[in-house]
């Protein structure tokens, strides 16, 4: 199929809008289209505003004020025409299957024979958004689910239908990698695909879990957060961020479409806390606050406060303790094992999750491999759930569930002993649903840092840097020390680099895979 060289994408809210920004980021010409708003200045209002708003959002959408000159507004009344030259177009509106479906039709009398049509849906299987459409509609869509901010969030979970084009698929992978800079996670058509299906069901518990328990907001997001490897913002940071109110959306949609036996019926229950914040407007860093705000101490100076879970009024916020979160990072098993209020909290939400994900394969993927990168990519979990069952022992966790009266998922009894994840011979292995292992096979192009150091040893190290043959000919230096900081033992094994390369090797790059690049110089 040719190149992808222009984009449409019809829908100006939030995330069509972000998604616009990004292929305007790469260089790509996009078209952005949305209603013609009753009463505006503009007929192209929507579309038009949305491209201003991003020029003032922080952080940013767009790269460059001249990547916002590479989208052109429009309208679906006026403009539909103009996407007959897009080489991809992606829906991103209301997620509502007989309002998609209605533009479905409109786009399929303007899009060029063999033009890629995809949603951004989260919540409605692709079996339904193609129900009644054309054969060659079909076989020219599919799901490309982002995540927001589309800028800053790596993954893009992909979903395909029984007739959707081989080819199309590749096309639109290889430009979302390649081109977007997204990491393409392959699911099945099972409600939330892979991310949404577990965070879902784990920020419910969380929040569940801390009410009911009694466990102060900040308490939660530290045992939850850093042990774990997720983000500091832990649970309740997190719902500040994305926006409280799309809480009981996402909830209710995963309980109208998730079958009957599904465990998140358990906890798919409403949270008066949760009603009562929204209507008040306390949705989290986009309304009057959330679990945390800031607010004006005395003399008039910012304090961050945080809600007491069983009063709904604000509290100025205190640093968690908690003990065994230092334990925590040589041995995770201590603290799920601990009897202490954050032991507890740790089992009852991170256990139940943990098992939920290990009872999803192969519903809603094929390998354990995609749901540990959607999680970590989707949700910026450092290690995935397989991993961090692996890093707990896997038949210990099956024990311990056991011991509860809970199910052990099929997948968790056939790993028994094992580990999921693996390295054998360098190379590294996960378990599939059949018992046998099987190589972690990276996508052409990409060479990672961690799979040559698993195999070889550095031509140089020091205490702060390390120096690879990554092969062909190219060295890779990387720094080691804390934060990735620059001190002088960086700049000694970089002296020492330099010329080694110039002798014997053909290029080098400077690159490491940790969280940030560099914290700076090591004063």
């Amino acid at each position: 199929m040719p190149d992808i060289r222009k984009v449409g994408v019809v829908g100006a809210g939030v995330m069509g809008a972000g998604i616009a920004a990004q292929v305007a980021n790469a260089g790509v010409p996009v078209v952005l289209l949305d209603i013609v708003r009753e009463g505006a200045r503009s007929r192209s209002a929507v579309a038009e505003e949305a491209v201003a708003r991003m020029l003032k959002t922080d952080p940013a959408p767009f790269m460059s004020p001249a990547a916002a000159k590479l989208v052109t507004t429009g309208n679906i009344e006026d403009d539909l025409g103009l996407l007959a030259e897009c080489d991809w177009i992606i829906e991103a509106v209301v997620e509502r299957p007989d309002v998609k479906q209605a533009l479905y039709r409109k786009l399929d009398r303007v899009r060029r024979p063999g033009t890629g049509v995809s949603s951004n849906t989260s919540t409605i299987p692709l079996a339904a958004l193609v129900h009644d459409m054309p054969d060659a509609f079909a076989r020219d869509f599919l799901i490309t689910h982002f995540f927001n901010p589309p800028r800053y969030m790596r993954l893009l979970e992909l979903v395909t239908g029984p007739q959707t084009d081989a080819a199309l698929v590749e096309q639109v992978s290889r430009f979302a990698d390649v081109t977007l800079g997204k990491s393409v996670v392959r699911c099945k058509d099972t409600p939330g695909f892979i991310a949404n299906r577990i965070g879902t069901l784990w920020l419910q518990l969380a929040v569940i879990e801390a009410i009911e328990q009694k466990i102060e907001v900040e308490t939660a997001d530290a045992v939850i957060g850093r042990p774990f490897g997720i983000p500091k913002t832990g649970v309740f940071g997190l719902l500040d961020l994305v926006g409280i109110d799309l809480m009981p959306h996402i909830n209710a949609s995963m309980s109208r479409t998730l079958p009957t036996s599904d465990a998140f019926h358990g906890v798919a229950r409403d949270v008066p806390l949760v009603n009562a914040m929204i209507a008040d407007g306390r949705t989290g860093r986009k309304g009057k606050g959330g679990f945390y705000r800031m607010a004006r101490g005395a003399g008039g100076a910012k304090m961050k406060e945080a809600l007491d879970l069983g009063t709904g009024a604000y509290r100025p916020s205190v640093k968690a303790d908690v003990p065994e979160i230092a334990a925590a990072a040589k041995d995770l098993r201590r603290l799920m094992e601990a009897g202490t209020p954050a032991g507890r909290y740790a089992w009852a939400v991170m256990g139940k999750t943990l098992a939920y994900a290990a009872s999803l394969v192969p519903e809603i993927a094929d390998d354990i491999a995609s749901v540990d990168e959607a999680m970590r990519l989707g949700y910026n979990w450092k290690r995935g759930p397989f991993e961090l069952i692996d890093q707990l022992g896997a038949a210990w966790f099956a024990r311990r569930l056991a011991a509860e009266g809970a199910d052990v998922p099929p997948l968790l009894k056939l790993a028994g002993d094992r580990s999921f994840c693996r390295v054998e011979n360098g190379q590294l292995q996960s378990l599939g649903t059949d018992g046998a292992y099987r190589d972690l096979v990276r996508p052409d192009g990409v060479l990672r840092l961690e799979d040559v150091k698993r195999r070889s040893k550095p031509l140089l190290r020091n205490g702060s840097a390390s120096l690879w043959d990554i092969g062909d000919g190219v060295a890779c230096f990387e720094f080691t020390g804390k934060g990735n900081s620059l001190d002088e033992q960086v700049m000694q094994l970089l002296a020492q680099s330099i010329p080694l390369v110039a002798e014997k090797m053909k290029a080098l790059v400077i690159y490491n895979e940790g969280q940030h690049f560099s914290v700076g110089a090591n004063l």
